[in-house]
């Protein structure tokens, strides 16, 4: 029998309100979200700036309240009648590594003191059972346990992100949310720690939700990849699927961004425009207005997030129900055909 999933949202929904001077707007910052990240799996997530990849991450671990929908984890739900209770009740087995570890760190406390707040907020812990943890996972992040009394300003930028990473697996969870834990890192520091990411997740049966907007990073790390667009998911597939045959244009678009060391490569026409503003998004297929495949229909009809086949799911109407692209495709108004 199948396990059930760790990680399973439906039809998440999350509205900011924003004050300006002419009075209160909502800004549209998750329009029905859907996906499940299984045990032992690294879903990636993958959209442009202000797509809501983090807004989803900062959802999961309960630090923003949802509008509408539902997150279960390990089976709780989380924003039902007793979301704060189920929070409660899994909040030590999930985690979150964030995006800058220089904001991440606390300047004047010491690294010793930084990796052990969770246990000492825990409080479950003996001194002695302390320190050895400390040192163990300074030892498991592939720091030396002498770090444990000097400060964050004495390490390197990828040493920071060790130190994060050591204190989000300091009371052993099983879920960890990375939020884009290597950009803001050189290239050289990148891959050290996309390898201490794996080489952990090997070791500790680690699941993770890995936000990026490197796809490069991102086909190194996930099992499978979901593709963000103005706050909801437009494609999800196993990752070789991803790269190997995107379905949807955005995917494709996004795939044809990145630099190729082939001259021979022809890249698909880059697409034009702005990220929609999340504050008055457009009707219909939120991707439309940059669509070089646009229809009618996208203008007018939100496409559902559909079974295409091989563990796939695709949110554009120019697929049927079997995945295979319709006829009748036209370019967008002031595109190139």
């Amino acid at each position: 029998m199948r396990e059930p999933p760790i990680v399973q949202v439906r039809g998440l929904r999350k509205i900011f309100p924003v004050k300006h001077a002419g009075g209160v707007s909502m800004l549209q910052a998750l329009n029905g979200v859907d996906f499940e990240i299984a045990r032992g799996e690294t879903l990636g997530l993958v959209g442009e700036s202000g797509s809501g990849k983090t807004t989803v991450g900062r959802v999961l671990v309960g630090l923003i309240p949802t509008t509408e929908g539902s997150v279960s984890l390990f089976g709780r739900d989380i924003t039902g009648r007793d979301g704060k209770a189920a929070l409660s009740a899994v909040r030590s087995r999930l985690q979150f590594v964030f995006q800058d570890p220089y904001a991440a760190l606390n300047p004047r406390m010491r690294i010793g003191a930084a990796i052990a707040e969770p246990i000492d907020i825990a409080g479950t812990w003996s001194r002695k059972d302390r320190n050895d943890r400390v040192a163990e996972l300074l030892e498991l992040v592939g720091l030396p346990r002498s770090s444990i009394e000097r400060f964050p300003h004495e390490f390197s930028g990828g040493q920071r992100q060790r130190i994060v990473i050591a204190r989000a697996l300091a009371l052993d969870p099983e879920f960890v949310v990375c939020d884009e834990p290597v950009s803001a890192l050189d290239v050289s520091m990148q891959a050290q720690i996309v390898n201490l990411l794996l080489d952990l997740q090997d070791r500790l049966g680690l699941s993770y939700l890995f936000i990026a907007h490197d796809l490069a990073v991102v086909r190194a790390v996930s099992t499978r990849i979901a593709v963000m667009y103005a706050g909801a998911i437009v494609e999800t597939a196993p990752r070789r699927d991803i790269y190997t045959n995107p379905q949807h244009p955005y995917t494709r678009a996004l795939l044809d961004a990145v630099p190729r060391a082939d001259p021979d490569h022809v890249p698909s026409p880059v697409i034009t425009g702005e990220v929609p503003s999340l504050l008055d998004p457009p009707s219909g297929c939120r991707f439309h207005p940059r669509c070089m495949q646009v229809m009618d229909r996208c203008r007018q009809e939100v496409p559902k997030l559909r079974s295409s086949g091989a563990g796939r799911r695709v949110a554009c109407h120019l697929l049927d129900d079997a995945g295979v692209e319709t006829t009748g495709a036209q370019p967008a108004v002031g595109q190139p055909s």
